[in-house]
């Protein structure tokens, strides 16, 4: 009897190191919050993964990533193990989860960084990485990603999905160009105007050539910089046209540093989208999504 009830507690042991391994994404931080060695944490899982007849969790970059059978665990044993340490008095104080968000530099850098700072600073524990849509799925597909905001909507129901925030898009340059602004400006008014793009293949500016003039773009832009907040800052410089989400030049055109050389009531969109891994919701990334809401509500 004595045998049984030791090698329960055993097992009830390991369970617990799998939940904070679960929680935290981190062996160290697992460790941690237990109060135990990083060896003991690694000897815990490996012996449940003998027990399980899988591996639980994949070792990556950033820490640990869960499978979809440890997240089936997880999801069946939080309750009930977390009642008894409670009920026990013997809950680890645990460190606050990881949310992982990724997105584009730009927007990650001018709406969510500012949007998130309260909660970091209450005790939120952030990892974000910037890439491209498609790259960003794919580490969100394999888990290693909480949340993306995505200029691309996934394919399938493999990853939920819903609309976000529509980007608009402007046509902007410095007053020292000297092209005169209005909303009937033609293409021809800008035959001479260098073109600064994010991407040789100036898919912002080919796309806004199609929405606003109705052409096709085939003009060779004179700086290619793969980064938004780069262009703009090129173009109060004055060195040449390009076209810019409305919310990352907001201050410039306020202060006349940029100015919208066709406004129009119909500009060019782009939908992002929040997209969430797939298995159980992550702790923290209801309270990502709300921050992420409030601030694009008041662009």
């Amino acid at each position: 009897m004595s045998n049984r009830n030791s090698d329960g507690l055993q097992d009830l042991g390991l369970w617990r190191t799998f939940l904070a391994a679960h929680r935290s994404g981190s062996v160290s931080a697992a460790a941690r919050t237990l109060g135990l060695a990083q060896s003991s944490v690694t000897t815990q899982l490996q012996a449940l993964d003998v027990s399980v007849g899988e591996p639980l969790f994949v070792r990556h970059a950033r820490g640990i990533r869960p499978t979809p059978r440890a997240d089936e665990l997880a999801a069946r044993l939080s309750g009930p193990l977390d009642a008894l340490a409670d009920a026990l008095g013997t809950r680890p104080a645990a460190e606050p989860p990881i949310v992982r968000l990724g997105g584009a530099a730009e927007f990650l850098a001018s709406v969510a960084a500012p949007a998130l700072a309260p909660a970091v600073a209450d005790g939120m524990r952030l990892a974000v990485t910037t890439g491209l849509a498609d790259d960003l799925l794919e580490q969100l597909r394999v888990g290693s990603l909480d949340l993306v905001i995505s200029a691309v909507r996934p394919r399938g129901r493999g990853l939920p999905s819903v609309p976000f925030f529509d980007e608009e898009f402007a046509l902007v340059a410095a007053p020292a160009l000297g092209i005169a602004h209005s909303p009937v400006l033609t293409r021809d008014a800008l035959t001479d105007a260098p073109l600064l793009a994010y991407d040789r293949d100036v898919p912002i500016l080919r796309r806004y050539w199609r929405h606003v003039f109705g052409i096709r773009l085939d003009r060779e832009p004179a700086l290619v910089f793969p980064d938004l907040r780069a262009l703009a800052a090129a173009a109060v410089a004055g060195a040449g046209v390009t076209v810019l989400p409305t919310y990352l030049i907001a201050d410039e055109l306020a202060d006349g540093r940029l100015v919208d050389l066709r406004p129009t009531d119909d500009p060019p969109i782009n939908t992002l989208h929040l997209v969430r891994r797939p298995g159980p919701l992550a702790e923290g990334v209801a309270v990502v999504e709300q921050a992420l809401r409030a601030a694009v509500a008041d662009l």
